[in-house]
């Protein structure tokens, strides 16, 4: 078995971008030692990956006043990745955190996804596609510029990164379909019902019961029925726009917005609600 590469102790003061250099390589060591039939190397280099991934959390997140500086089972990129696709639509944090918190061990650190985007964006631009996936906001369809305060992940389809005059709606109800069926594969617990209450409190037919109880099922049922109205035109602009974002943009802009439209941009365009969420 070939000798894991050692990650120095004074790589964890070192800067940001040593950091996304040394992780780079271990991800292609990794993908090597898996091509090769060595899985006995593949779990010792991903426990370096996984080392250096910490640094680069510290070095560029650090932690605020206060803030618990234990860390997470699961770096905080990776809990959101693991939000964004058990959602399946752009997601602000507060429905990111609440996703996690409801259906994986652990939380999301919100004072850490303040910077996160920037540092997607800047780490992408230094070395374009080192990584399997990025983290990057929606992409309004009118301006093809960042949408405030929506996240999405780079290795979605174009469209589905891009929110037009009925997205919200029709995320909304896309998580709300989502988020049932996942809460109905599993325990059902008071975290879950929080969330779902959350949902089917937008949503006519939603509710049934006693006030805060939600059926996963009759949720998933009238979040679709509403959905289906909806869908169509919605996934018309948006794949119009995902056409021009081809034509226009170059990588980086696909992923991250034109620079040029964001600084004329005024708004957000999300046309979601002050908590985050894509009110009806």
């Amino acid at each position: 078995m070939p000798a894991a590469p050692d990650v120095p102790p004074a790589e964890t003061s070192a800067g940001a971008d040593a950091l996304e250099a040394r992780i780079g390589e271990l991800r292609a060591a990794v993908r090597r030692a898996i091509a090769n039939g060595d899985r006995q190397a593949a779990r010792v280099l991903r426990s370096e990956l996984r080392r250096a991934e910490e640094a680069w959390d510290e070095a560029v997140l650090g932690s605020g006043p206060g803030e618990d500086v234990r860390r997470p089972l699961v770096p905080v990129r990776d809990q959101v990745h693991q939000a964004l696709t058990l959602l399946g639509v752009p997601a602000a944090p507060k429905l990111i955190g609440s996703v996690y918190a409801a259906f994986f061990p652990g939380e999301v650190s919100g004072t850490r996804l303040t910077s996160l985007r920037r540092d997607e964006e800047r780490s992408f631009r230094t070395a374009p596609y080192a990584r399997p996936y990025y983290l990057c906001p929606a992409l309004t369809a009118d301006l093809l510029a960042p949408a405030r305060g929506l996240l999405t992940v780079s290795t979605w389809p174009q469209a589905q990164r891009i929110v037009g005059p009925l997205s919200a709606r029709a995320d909304f109800l896309s998580a709300a379909v989502r988020v049932a069926e996942q809460a109905g594969r599993g325990p059902d617990d008071s975290g879950v019902q929080r969330l779902l209450w959350r949902f089917a409190a937008n949503i006519p037919g939603a509710t049934a019961g006693t006030v805060g109880t939600v059926d996963p099922a009759v949720l998933a049922e009238a979040a679709q029925a509403e959905l289906d109205v909806h869908v169509e035109a919605d996934r018309h602009q948006r794949e119009r726009a995902a056409e021009r974002a081809q034509a226009q943009l170059d990588d980086a802009g696909r992923l991250f917005g034109s620079r040029l439209h964001a600084l004329r941009r005024t708004g957000n365009g999300s046309g979601n609600g002050p908590d985050g969420e894509n009110k009806r």
